[in-house]
């Protein structure tokens, strides 16, 4: 791994991780993100669903590596491809570029805030698509910053966020000064949340939010898939309450 990564990696990369049944995870590359000024480094992670009718649903594509196109493709038709908020769809062209029967999935005003070229052909909402009613319920939540669709993975009792909680471990963090910036930003683990920064972006919008988190909290999720850092494998409708006690 190149010296100037800042996260020791959650390896395998580029290879799909059972979580449950009909549900996977890929740990894909650190990749950088520009914010006020600053190139701030994070690791990625996608989640993948395979539906009832065998077709694959892609959270947040990861960076399109060969074997690990190879290795979705084996699992069932890639069908729908969803950039799950305003910051995560970087890498959702390349992949329906790949898979061209697939259809495109983002939340409102994705396509005016990209800064890449975005066909998105279908807006979340609330509301599931028949796609994957019955399978995967929704929720979406706006803010300021960000809009985020967050999902609850009936079958495997699964909450799939992106942003709304990270969760990063110090220990794999190199850089001291980064460490303690997740620290005083309250997005290291183990009380991960959403960053103090994020958190006031949602300031004008508080009930909404703590409608969206009520629901999530009635969903009663055993575990919850996050993009960024260690993810919650049991307890989840706990972890839920604790990493959204700031909104509710």
């Amino acid at each position: 791994m190149a010296d100037n990564h800042a996260y020791a990696p959650y390896e395998p990369l580029n290879v799909l991780k059972p979580v449950a049944p009909d549900l996977w995870i890929v740990d894909g590359p650190e990749i950088r993100f520009r914010y006020i000024g600053m190139n701030l480094p994070f690791p990625t992670r996608m989640t993948v669903v395979r539906l009832p009718d065998g077709a694959l649903w892609l959270h947040s594509p990861t960076a399109p590596e060969d074997t690990l196109v190879d290795a979705v493709a084996a699992l069932g038709p890639v069908r729908h491809l969803v950039a799950p908020n305003t910051i995560h769809y970087w890498w959702l062209p390349d992949w329906a570029d790949r898979f061209p029967e697939a259809q495109t999935y983002g939340v409102e005003g994705l396509q005016r805030s990209a800064k890449r070229p975005l066909a998105i052909a279908n807006t979340l909402s609330d509301t599931p698509p028949d796609a994957w009613a019955g399978t995967l319920d929704q929720v979406v939540v706006a803010g300021d910053l960000l809009t985020e669709a967050d999902f609850f993975h009936r079958p495997s009792r699964t909450l799939i966020l992106t942003d709304l909680i990270e969760n990063f471990e110090t220990e794999r963090v190199r850089p001291w000064l980064y460490r303690q910036a997740l620290w005083l930003a309250g997005a290291a683990d183990p009380d991960g949340k959403a960053p103090i920064d994020m958190q006031l972006t949602f300031l004008r919008h508080r009930k909404p939010l703590r409608q969206a988190v009520e629901r999530m909290i009635s969903w009663a999720p055993e575990r919850i898939v996050i993009s960024h850092g260690r993810w919650y494998e049991t307890d989840g409708t706990s972890e839920l309450r604790r990493a959204f006690r700031w909104a509710l």
